[in-house]
């Protein structure tokens, strides 16, 4: 069986303080969940950043700076830069870290959709929250359209490849793989095409074996199955049980407090380090080997941790 790789995205622009005492928003914290999740197991870790007095999403150039630095000084895991960065971010704000920082890779968002979070505010925890803006900013979600435009596609995609990063394109929904074809097709994506599968989102595609099936086909066809590289992360609950779907189907995977706070049903999970342990020993029960961070670099063909801009 061919190696398989896990991605840990560590902090995201989801979930609140107030969810779970455990999500990492200082720099120091994100910086050390990323190294305990690259000592599980991770190749890759995923990462945003959050103002470190309030939680709140931040693309503060310092704090970035600053978690990415972190990072590299104790490990040598490669780093996933976030263009999602927080809901309500213009364009230029959500991709500035990539001619800054130059990351191996960064996200893409393949596509426009409706991403609500407003069922989150009404968690009972949220009745006390830690920061005045976690409310407003879940439930102002009831009229959000997370805008990836394919104007907005060609200006990421431009420039990741002029920094030398690799896009990894987030699917949200079906559809969106077309964009990608058709991208593609007309020369503004090129090569083989780096595809997170991410499921459960309110708005996207729900959380289901079969649609990650529907999924998979339908990137077969459209891209060739030798087209594109797969990975899967799912929202909440499903995490676990879908994203073992998708090593048995061939993909690699992705956990992490980004996609879900728990560990198992009612229990919260202490750090990403223990759900990459989870998805790892599930993996290894397989018969699958983990592939280690320069293994990955060869596989998605990286131009290497010494050109990177921080």
């Amino acid at each position: 069986m061919a190696k398989i790789y896990i991605t840990a995205a560590i902090t995201g622009a989801i979930h609140t303080p107030t969810l779970s005492e455990h999500l990492p928003v200082t720099e120091q914290e994100i910086i050390e969940q990323a190294i305990g999740a690259h000592e599980a197991g991770a190749a890759v870790v995923h990462i945003h950043g959050r103002d470190p007095n309030t939680g709140q999403p931040s693309v503060d150039k310092k704090v970035i700076g600053n978690i990415l630095s972190g990072i590299r000084k104790h490990c040598n895991v490669i780093i996933c830069l976030t263009t999602g960065a927080g809901l309500g971010m213009s364009l230029e704000e959500r991709v500035s870290g990539v001619p800054l920082f130059k990351p191996e890779i960064a996200s893409c968002n393949a596509g426009s959709f409706n991403f609500y979070l407003g069922p989150l505010a009404r968690h009972k925890k949220m009745s006390s929250p830690k920061h005045s803006w976690e409310v407003p900013y879940l439930e102002n979600t009831e009229d959000f359209v997370f805008s990836n435009t394919f104007k907005g596609l060609r200006h990421y995609v431009r420039i990741m490849y002029e920094n030398g990063s690799l896009p990894e394109f987030e699917v949200y929904e079906v559809g969106m793989i077309n964009n990608l074809a058709y991208l593609r097709d007309e020369g503004t994506i090129k090569g083989k095409i780096y595809i997170q599968f991410v499921m459960g989102i309110m708005g996207g595609i729900p959380s289901t074996v079969d649609n990650l099936v529907f999924m998979r086909k339908t990137a077969d066809e459209l891209l060739g199955r030798d087209g594109y590289i797969w990975s899967c992360a799912a929202a909440g609950r499903a995490q676990l049980p879908l994203v073992s779907a998708a090593l048995a189907m061939g993909g690699n995977a992705r956990v992490g407090l980004e996609d879900n706070l728990y560990l198992k049903p009612g229990v919260l999970a202490k750090t990403s380090a223990e759900q990459v342990t989870a998805i790892r020993s599930i993996a290894e029960i397989m018969g699958h080997e983990l592939a280690d961070s320069n293994e990955v670099r060869a596989i998605l063909n990286l131009k290497g941790s010494d050109k990177v801009a921080f």
